[in-house]
């Protein structure tokens, strides 16, 4: 019995050493449409006031974008501060854009649409997140350069520690 369970679990232990890591990216550079590429919470702890962060995808293959629509979730309140919503490209450097509130949603308009090939990250400061109960879910929508409608791109969900 002793040695059937540790085959069993040596088995286990060398399968995982063949699962590709590139699982993970549900979406490649060769995508045709924007997308959530991920999200994290500074700092990962139990804090009443966090920074949240998306990070946006615009695959070689999409059309450039010209606005992000971020709805926060109710269980949130923020500063509505457009100052603390920051925008920049991977490397750390600011885009060009103008920010916005309505209620609880928050509005990105690019000085020029943001070409594709193209990852953004967008942080939120001052963000106060519930003690308990579900972990809030950010709706994330765009619209495409030459189009007028909003196109969802995914949501970012948070773990309420």
């Amino acid at each position: 019995m002793k040695k059937a369970l540790i085959c069993t679990a040596v088995s286990a232990i060398a399968a995982t050493f063949f699962i590709p890591v590139s699982y993970v990216s549900a979406k490649d550079s060769n995508g045709t449409l924007p997308h959530i590429d991920g999200n994290s919470q500074f700092p990962q702890t139990h804090w009443s006031n966090v920074r949240h962060t998306f990070r946006v995808h615009i695959p070689k293959n999409s059309p450039s974008v010209s606005q992000l629509n971020i709805e926060v979730p109710n269980t949130l309140t923020w500063s509505n501060n457009i100052n603390d919503v920051i925008v920049a490209n991977e490397n750390g450097k600011k885009i060009n854009s103008s920010i916005s509130t309505n209620g609880k949603s928050i509005l990105i308009a690019f000085a020029e649409p943001v070409a594709s090939n193209t990852k953004l990250e967008i942080d939120i400061k001052n963000v106060k997140q519930p003690f308990r109960g579900n972990g809030p879910v950010y709706s994330i929508k765009a619209k495409l350069a030459g189009s007028t409608t909003e196109i969802s791109i995914g949501t970012a969900r948070f773990r309420v520690n």
